[in-house]
């Protein structure tokens, strides 16, 4: 039996709080497609109290961010560019073009062909996310796309020096200090000082999401991500101190931010609230992390790890801790995920900034249909055909014939129908 020991918000509030952001979303968006830069000027000197006389970081401007930084910090920012780059070349190489004979004289194939133009946005105002620079700019730069522009919002007045360096160290081929609704919406429509994209990725607040989904149509995006959701699935070998510590770790994001523990141990589940209270007073994010666990944090028992993998799965989070004695177990059996952390020695921390697997992850139960941003995201998958035989032509074409004659298309029948009278009498008289 699955047992709720904490519950979060309701759905209704939840549900308020998302009208709110749709209808401020719409007008910003409708303000900028309408008045271009002028619009976007006002709402990030309304927003972040900032109107620099060009958006867009000039080389100097760049190379100041990257002299600002120690060597240690620049090296740290390599180390991890490293391995996201290193991963990311590898599952590049899992994709592949493929060519092949279907029938005599059909041939059939596709072609992996990367996106033209991608605008990243990497989060900056509330903490300077310079590890979503790597997972988008990177990513897309090892995917092939040729026009990368990067886009952060000012942190304390100014654009963010490791925030622009890693976008720099990463490829971008434009940089731009500006953030929110106004960058996503330049992005997507296009304005005299910013060219669009064809897609735009990146995690963001529910402001930037919300953009996200409005626009998505005139541009692509990768994923709808909400708040950063964490789920603990831990048994009687995990103790307290570590299941909070992964807990309030993702907590910290926003006061929104969902952070689930899920055990079939009694004794943990009744141990980890004192815990919380023990590691809130030293937490020096505990202003966020205090109120994401009261009004998002849940404690869910269950009698067995079939339970287990049962609420996990509906549950669907988007970052996964398996602190359990087998943690292989939940990777052989769980199908809705937006990464799993296996085992005590790895945790979402690691994936977050420097392990190599991306962190734009699905939310919002999104995981029961889509992974994260990937090389693949970038990447279309275009298929060709081509017929080489008039045989082959008139074969298909009688086939093609009938099948839209079932569905009362026509003009499509007569498309094979000219394919089967002159390539099938071609063969007619030649056998005559």
């Amino acid at each position: 039996m699955i047992r709720r020991l904490k519950t979060s918000k309701p759905v209704e509030a939840k549900a308020e709080i998302a009208a709110q952001v749709r209808d401020t979303v719409q007008t910003i968006i409708a303000e900028i497609g309408a008045h271009g830069d002028a619009a976007v000027r006002e709402y990030s000197a309304k927003f972040d109290k900032w109107t620099p006389e060009s958006f867009r970081l000039s080389d100097a401007q760049i190379q100041a961010c990257i002299a600002a930084l120690s060597t240690r910090e620049l090296d740290d920012i390599r180390f991890a560019q490293s391995q996201v780059r290193r991963f990311a070349e590898i599952q590049k190489s899992a994709l592949r073009d493929v060519e092949v004979e279907t029938l005599p004289g059909v041939v059939l194939g596709h072609k992996n062909i990367p996106v033209n133009s991608v605008g990243c946005y990497v989060p900056g105002g509330k903490y300077p996310l310079v590890a979503s620079a790597h997972m988008s700019v990177l990513t897309a730069k090892v995917a092939g796309v040729k026009r990368v522009v990067a886009v952060a919002p000012p942190f304390e007045g100014k654009p963010n020096p490791a925030i622009v360096a890693a976008m720099h160290l990463a490829g971008a081929d434009e940089i731009y200090c500006v953030g929110g609704v106004q960058a996503i919406a330049a992005l997507a429509l296009g304005t005299d000082q910013i060219a669009p994209v064809d897609m735009i990725v990146g995690p963001g607040n529910a402001y930037v999401a919300e953009a996200k989904r409005q626009l998505f149509g005139r541009i692509g995006i990768d994923l709808l991500a909400g708040p950063t959701e964490t789920l603990i699935i831990a048994d009687d070998t995990c103790d307290a101190e570590m299941a909070v510590t992964d807990l309030l770790g993702q907590a910290e994001h926003g006061v929104n931010s969902p952070a689930i523990l899920l055990t079939t141990s009694v004794a943990l589940a009744e141990a980890v609230p004192a815990e919380i209270e023990r590691q809130l007073a030293v937490l020096p994010t505990a202003a966020v992390a205090r109120v994401a666990w009261q009004d998002y944090g849940e404690i869910i028992v269950c009698d067995s790890v079939e339970e287990l993998i049962e609420e996990a799965d509906r549950i669907a989070s988007e970052h996964v801790q398996v602190l359990t004695i087998d943690p292989d177990y939940f990777l052989d059996r769980m199908t809705n995920y937006g990464a799993l952390f296996l085992g005590a020695r790895t945790n979402v921390s690691y994936g977050d900034k420097v392990i190599g697997t991306n962190h734009t992850l699905p939310t919002m139960r999104s995981a029961r249909f889509t992974g994260g941003l990937w090389v693949g995201k970038f990447i279309k998958t275009c298929t060709y055909q081509r017929v080489l035989t008039d045989e082959a032509s008139a074969l298909v074409g009688e086939y093609c014939s009938r099948l839209c004659a079932l569905e009362g298309f026509a003009g499509h029948k007569e498309q094979a129908d000219l394919r089967v009278r002159r390539y099938g009498k071609a063969k007619a008289d030649a056998t005559a």
